[in-house]
């Protein structure tokens, strides 16, 4: 099941909204490090996630 979550930047603590299977890379808005990666399914998270949204 795909689903949208919120998770926190390591490097700035940004709040960001990201979906949890991605076709491109997802990078912070604000500093550019990357979240989440495409893995050809599940995303590879590099942030902590604080909510699973529904």
């Amino acid at each position: 099941m795909s689903m949208f979550l919120r998770v926190k930047c390591p490097d700035c603590e940004n709040e960001q909204i990201v979906f949890d299977h991605p076709a491109v890379i997802v990078k912070c808005l604000v500093c550019g490090r990357t979240l989440n990666e495409p893995t050809g399914g599940k995303g590879r998270l590099r942030a902590e996630v604080l909510k699973a949204l529904e």
